[in-house]
């Protein structure tokens, strides 16, 4: 046994280790004449400009979808076309020399394609299950295991989730007998206990399961499941290791579930040869480890655990900072580095429970984990180091010299959906940070390199991201952040506001006016669209004459609340704001059974009222000055003054966020509301008017008057006293209030100003060169989203031709997967729309679009349509010359239905995306700057989104608003929407006085 070395020993072991690996390293590396060394050489030539490399990595990216040299050749000029000669000269040739159609773009285009592949064959060991068979069989060869990765296209449908299983599963039936005849290696095929399997998989749970969603961990884990649960027994049958693949931090926790509980299951709870990955730069490793250990304990049979650094760092940095979370990774390297080592140690002293497979290509993360395990006297073979597929080859031959297991990580499958894994590869090969590229290519210091981890003198250490600033000194805007539906805590919040709401249905609130509650002898009932027999709430269903009633109060207020001041006003927007995020989840399960809204998007709903709460609340301080341009003898002022009463006319499908915006835009600018909400979602509107209540305001300054549109709003529209008319709606309905607004009885003394927004027929452009995963996803979410119930859902599909048929049939197989059923249940993606009459017109107009389209695709609502409004979701293909004229291309159908046309051209494409009397949201989903460049310019619409889904918009970041049909172009949320319901006075003043001027004057 080797002797114990004293604690502060370690450190002089790591030294001595790393040392010796680099003295191995040094006299290994790839020669002048290797291809491995021009690749090298090439990539960090490449590498050295920020600019170009953020281009290569795009152009790499796309690269496996063009199919032809033209397709290349363009792709090249459109990434690296420099007019400013920015860039290396050599790029700069390239991109001049490529004209598609020509003999030089043809030959670049070649020499690009067999260079790309050649570099992906690096990574990525082969495209079939022979060709990894064979290159596995040579790491045998070579004295190192293996742990086999199937890469493939993210999983959308059921079919691929299938599929994903189906090829596990005969690779573990083709491996094992071959497997079988493979001579044993002690040092690979041995442990310090006895034989280990020769065959090691590694699976990522997601791809086993089209609808894996951690807002449903129930749902998910029962159907990852029934798939992984298939795997686990092949896998004994033959002999064979799984290794569950950590990913996002999204998913992590369901991950650990899903492995444990399958676990835990009589027919594997003895199975030892399974292991999960372990991220060491989130900061839950620590903790989530304790959690591994006890439970294995309790198990009483050992697990592997793979500790590698985390390949997501970026995805997670940006995507905690999108959604104003806080940021689950460790935000400095060298925090990452010591969270491993700390792994590491834990790791190596339970060695008996959790199988450590150290996964690293850092020598002082490596000579660390041989200096402790050294100093621990653990036996041979009872860890193994692991690294990745084609990186640090003469790292591996140093290893290997030392007589230690090591296994390679070895992906393989088809180069496109491979393409993601190849960019990581490459970014962790040239990131600044990188230990490889202070390896191999800077000749950093050794004693640098193998320094203990810790903060440099200049490292840049965390910054903080989300902060609440002291209200007196006014912090900058900040959208609300959306609740993490990944975290338990999310999750039960919304379970319990969920239940205490359902205690409350059936109550009744009442019309408010002039600062009193008023009842009348009709009600309006609310119901649950999933189960109509379940009433939500009761409001007082309003007549013309308390419409009067209401309109005449508001007047009375008006000149107060004008005189208020700007401060007054604006706290009452940041009292309310405060007010619904106590209420947050209360709020938001009460969309949920009155608007049928799922969760995230219930959650959004408040989140987006609190944004228009705190966004206007600023823009109104802004917009309060006056500006001064005076001359001398002559004052000059410029301001804003409220305009009169205004009627808030809102729609049912954000029953929150936009009214309150309606509300609270007019409200904060000095001008008496009444709030007339759509009949279906008065409830929530109740909710809204309860907190504005609480708020100590002048009576009359908010009236609540819930009534049919028809009657009580139509008069709202036409009553001479209302000087403003915010209306969000149907088309029919927003120009009747255009065209009524400009008729002027003899008793009105004002011109009526309309904000309406009157909805869309949006469509999404699909580019030849798209990234397919993205593209489906974003136009499922678009179209599908809150069952196609918003003025920004997708309703057209728009490809070119060179992918139309594989985009087409993956689509199809996608809204197929969609699953059904009442929005309070978490596993629904689609829940019912919003009422009796929706649910008749929608099947009236599928069945007629039956007859002019081709049904491609839909999910059958089953018995569900007897007990709610459920309209399953459809896709139907038209033919582009239809469009024009059809049902589908033509009318904004406002649920759950998509049609794909198929595009020439780009020119087609945009042809049709913009052939309807509509201009509100767009997309396009393309990787060729040039094509996005044209469509940012000739896209007619008033949110255009590039790749990502069309919908969703938050305030201040995408200002929402459209024109055409779709509105008057103003944009709600932006920063000149309050501008609607100001009005600019000037007043000049002749301050000369018998020739005397104040001294003060400007000149």
């Amino acid at each position: 046994m080797i002797r114990k070395h004293p604690r502060t020993s370690i450190d002089d072991r790591v030294m001595s280790i790393g040392r010796d690996i680099f003295n191995h390293v040094n006299t290994a590396g790839p020669t002048f004449l290797s291809p491995k060394w021009w690749d090298d050489w090439i990539m960090q030539w490449s590498m050295a400009d920020e600019a170009v490399k953020v281009q290569m990595f795009r152009f790499i990216d796309v690269l496996p979808m063009l199919d032809s040299c033209d397709s290349v050749a363009e792709h090249v000029q459109a990434y690296f076309d420099d007019p400013a000669g920015t860039y290396p000269f050599l790029v700069r040739l390239g991109a001049q020399i490529s004209d598609p159609g020509t003999m030089h773009g043809a030959v670049l285009a070649r020499v690009i394609r067999q260079n790309a592949t050649r570099l992906a064959k690096r990574f990525i060991a082969g495209t079939t299950p022979q060709e990894v068979l064979t290159a596995v069989e040579l790491l045998r060869q070579d004295g190192m295991a293996f742990t086999m990765d199937l890469l493939g296209e993210a999983t959308v449908t059921e079919q691929e989730a299938d599929a994903y299983l189906e090829q596990y599963l005969e690779l573990l039936a083709t491996l094992g007998p071959k497997a079988a005849l493979w001579p044993e290696v002690p040092r690979l095929d041995r442990d310090h206990q006895g034989p280990i399997p020769k065959i090691n998989l590694s699976v990522k749970v997601t791809g086993l399961y089209s609808q894996f969603d951690p807002i449903d961990p129930a749902g998910t884990t029962k159907h990852v499941a029934a798939r992984l649960r298939e795997i686990f027994r092949a896998a004994r049958r033959h002999h064979a290791a799984i290794n569950v693949d950590m990913e996002q931090y999204a998913t992590k926790d369901l991950t650990l579930r899903i492995v444990r509980e399958l676990l835990d299951e009589p027919e594997f709870r003895d199975w030892p040869d399974c292991g999960i990955a372990i991220q060491a730069y989130l900061r839950d490793t620590e903790q989530d480890l304790r959690d591994l250990d006890e439970w294995v304990r309790k198990r009483g049979t050992p697990i592997g655990i793979r500790l590698v650094k985390g390949a997501y760092w970026d995805y997670e940095t940006v995507s905690a900072r999108q959604n104003r979370w806080p940021i689950p990774v460790y935000t400095n390297k060298w925090e990452s580095d010591a969270c491993f080592e700390r792994c590491t140690s834990f790791l190596l002293s339970r060695y008996e429970r959790l199988r450590p497979a150290i996964a690293s290509h850092n020598v002082r993360s490596l000579a660390h984990a041989l200096a402790l395990a050294e100093h621990e006297e653990l036996p041979p073979g009872s860890f193994e180091l692991q690294m990745l597929y084609g990186m640090g080859d003469e790292l591996k031959e140093a290893i290997l010299e030392r007589d230690l297991r090591l296994r390679i990580y070895t992906p393989f499958g088809k180069l496109l959906p491979g393409m993601a894994y190849l960019v990581r590869r490459l970014l962790e090969n040239t990131s600044n940070t990188s230990f490889l590229r202070a390896t191999f290519t800077e000749h950093a210091a050794v004693e640098q390199l193998l320094m203990k981890p810790g903060p440099k003198p200049l490292s840049r250490e965390d910054r903080t991201i989300m902060h609440t600033a002291p209200r007196e000194t006014l912090a900058p805007f900040t959208n609300e952040a959306l609740s993490d539906f990944s975290q338990p805590a999310a999750r039960e919040s919304m379970e319990i506001a969920l239940s205490d709401v359902r205690q409350q249905f059936g109550r009744k609130d009442p019309l408010w006016i002039g600062g009193e509650d008023v009842l009348t002898e009709e009600w309006l009932e609310s119901v649950n669209p999933s189960d109509p027999v379940l009433i939500v709430g009761r409001v007082p269903k309003a007549t013309t004459d308390h419409a009067d009633r209401a309109v005449a109060a508001a007047k009375e207020a008006f000149p107060l609340w004008r005189r208020t001041s700007v401060w007054r006003r604006v706290d009452v927007l940041f009292q309310a704001a405060k007010r619904m995020r106590e209420r947050r989840f209360e709020l938001a399960a009460w969309m949920v059974y009155e608007s049928g809204k799922q969760w995230r998007e219930a959650d959004a709903d408040v989140a987006e009222a609190i944004d228009f709460c705190e966004f206007y609340a600023r823009s109104m301080l802004e917009l309060s000055g006056v500006r001064e341009r005076n001359l001398p003898g002559e004052r000059n002022d410029y301001f804003y003054t409220a305009r009169g009463v205004t009627a808030v006319i809102s729609p049912w499908n954000f029953p929150l966020a936009i009214l309150c915006g309606m509300t609270m835009a007019p409200l904060v600018c000095g001008n008496p509301v009444i709030l007339k909400p759509a009949e279906q979602s008065s409830v929530i509107a109740a909710r809204l008017v309860e907190i504005l209540r609480g708020l100590d305001l002048p009576p009359g300054v908010v009236n609540f008057v819930p009534g049919l549109g028809e009657e009580v709003g139509r008069h709202l529209v036409r009553h001479p006293d209302v000087s403003i008319i915010t209306f969000t709606g149907s088309v029919p309905v927003g120009l009747d209030i255009n065209q009524a607004a400009a008729e002027v009885p003899p008793e009105q003394r004002h011109v009526k100003h309309v904000v309406a927004e009157m909805g869309g027929k949006n469509a999404i452009i699909v580019d030849n060169d798209a990234d397919p995963d993205e593209a489906i996803r974003g136009v499922v979410e678009s179209a599908f989203g809150f069952q196609g119930q918003k003025c920004s859902a997708c309703s057209r599909v728009i490809v070119l031709g060179g992918i139309y048929e594989a985009f087409k049939s993956r689509l199809t197989d996608a809204v197929g997967s969609l699953t059904l059923g009442p929005p309070e249940d978490p596993g629904y993606a689609v829940g019912p729309v919003i009422d009796q009459e929706a649910f008749v017109r929608l099947q009236q107009q599928i069945e007629q679009a039956t007859h002019e389209a081709t049904l491609l695709a839909n999910v059958d609502p089953g018995a569900l349509k007897d007990r709610g409004f459920f309209v399953g979701p459809h896709l139907f293909e038209e033919e582009p010359d239809q469009a024009a004229t059809s049902l589908l291309g033509q009318t904004e159908l406002f649920g759950p239905v998509l049609a794909i046309y198929r595009a020439d051209d780009l020119d087609h494409a945009l042809r049709l995306a913009n052939a309807t009397r509509y201009a509100l949201t767009g997309g396009v989903y393309s990787r060729n700057p040039r094509t996005i460049a044209r469509v940012r310019e000739e896209l007619e619409v008033g949110n255009l989104y590039i790749n990502r889904k069309i919908s969703g918009a938050f305030v201040d970041l995408q200002p929402f608003g459209g024109f055409k049909l779709s509105g008057i172009g103003a944009k709600a949320g932006g920063p000149d929407y309050l501008k609607q319901f100001l009005m600019p006075r000037t007043i000049t003043e002749n301050t000369l006085r018998r020739g005397f001027a104040p001294e003060t004057e400007d000149g």
